[in-house]
């Protein structure tokens, strides 16, 4: 390779996705520059913040490889059994890591708790240039290469790549600089987080529960907490936001039930907006894009940030098979590699994740029937079963070798 560029690889985003990438990538010979918005310590820092990541098996096995899993793993609370349910309907179906053959399902870690890691893992990384904060303000590209502008503070830095990595969330500036089309679409819902402690142990169990104005979750957390996600209108946000704590559990606690007894403790309550984006390529001569920047996800099932890491597992074995090959790694071949290989599984958990919004908040009876039927077919055709917890563990289709516990 030419040493005449800056960088092989720019990736403009420094949050999980970003982050887990930049990780992988080095010790692979190849030169990075990470551009993050935020420092990792501030209370800002949107990747970084009060929610809770649900993390599959699959990724697990993912930052396995890359080599941060050892640290993450004593912040981690295993996910053993997942409950299903319909409020006010028949449909119940179970999910158990033993039929599976692994000793979890997956697992519930804090955000703040990954970014503690993820600090010091970058700067630990050789061949890895972190910028930060800074932003991107421009970008060109070429056959040879792409060309962004950054600032930092008050002065603008030029920097040179035969790649550039979009990591920089729903609403990229990468994705839009690009002039790469996506498609939206406003549930208008959002999420309300917040650690919740009730009465009951979890013992390990994840509650996904659908209700008329969308999903609550409850999982399992360190300390006998609970994370909440709970999906409501948004012209409900304010009022339960509003609301001190015993009037919010009480309302919680009508709609969730008495599963883990009564609901005792609230932590900080936040909320954010529910969206369907859709980048309509994921990749342009010298661009690719990731995670939340190529697909965001509604919450439901938590597959959005696995989606994420399965991108960056790909990518990375892509990248890496090309930089051993003496390839050029921002060719469109290799571009195209990468985009026809996660095309599949993006596509399709959009649409899963999608469907089960749709289907599950929709009241109308022949609809309630069906699904509640399906909920508990689950239960009585074990290979259906199987199929559903490998999909949630993230085992599902075409691995890439970190997936599958190989080194990259």
């Amino acid at each position: 390779m030419t040493s005449a560029l800056d960088y092989d690889v720019v990736i403009i985003g420094g949050g999980l996705v970003g982050g887990t990438l930049a990780c992988a990538l080095s010790g692979q010979d190849l030169r990075i520059a990470l551009v993050e918005a935020w420092p990792f310590e501030s209370d800002q820092q949107p990747s970084y913040d009060d929610r809770s990541i649900a993390l599959a098996y699959g990724s697990r096995r993912i930052l396995e490889g890359i080599g941060l899993w050892p640290q993450l793993a004593p912040q981690a609370t295993a996910i053993h059994r997942i409950h299903v349910s319909d409020r006010g309907h028949f449909g119940l179906t179970h999910l158990d890591c033993h039929d599976s053959g692994h000793d979890a399902l997956g697992y519930v870690i804090e955000n703040r708790a990954i970014g503690n890691v993820y600090a010091t893992a970058l700067e630990a990384q050789p061949g890895l240039d972190i910028l930060c904060p800074a932003e991107l303000v421009s970008l060109q590209t070429d056959a040879q290469q792409a060309s962004v502008t950054v600032r930092q503070g008050t002065k603008t830095r030029q920097l040179s790549a035969r790649l550039l990595i979009g990591a920089d969330g729903g609403h990229s500036a990468v994705r839009r600089l690009c002039d790469i089309g996506s498609r939206h679409w406003d549930y208008g819902q959002s999420a309300i987080i917040a650690n919740i402690t009730p009465e009951q142990a979890h013992r390990h169990v994840a509650y996904e529960r659908f209700t008329d104005t969308g999903p609550l979750a409850l999982l399992p957390m360190s300390g006998q907490r609970c994370s909440l996600v709970w999906t409501v209108r948004n012209d409900s946000v304010e009022s339960l936001l509003a609301l001190d704590d015993d009037a919010f559990l009480g309302l919680l606690q009508q709609r969730f039930g008495q599963r883990l007894g009564r609901l005792l403790h609230c932590g900080h309550r936040n909320s954010y907006p529910l969206q369907l984006i859709r980048a309509r390529r994921h990749q342009t001569p010298r661009v690719a894009l990731i995670g939340n920047a190529a697909h965001t996800l509604h919450p439901i099932a938590g597959q959005g940030f696995n989606l994420g890491i399965r991108d960056v597992a790909a990518l990375a074995q892509v990248l890496e098979e090309a930089a051993r090959q003496v390839q050029d790694i921002g060719a469109p071949a290799v571009l195209e590699h990468y985009e026809q290989w996660r095309h599949k599984d993006q596509r399709h958990i959009s649409a899963l994740t999608d469907t089960l919004v749709r289907v599950f908040s929709n009241n109308f009876t022949p609809l309630v029937l069906a699904r509640n039927a399906g909920l508990l077919a689950l239960d009585l055709v074990p290979p259906l079963k199987r199929h559903l917890t490998r999909q949630a563990m993230g085992l599902a289709g075409r691995l890439p070798r970190l997936a599958r516990g190989l080194p990259l």
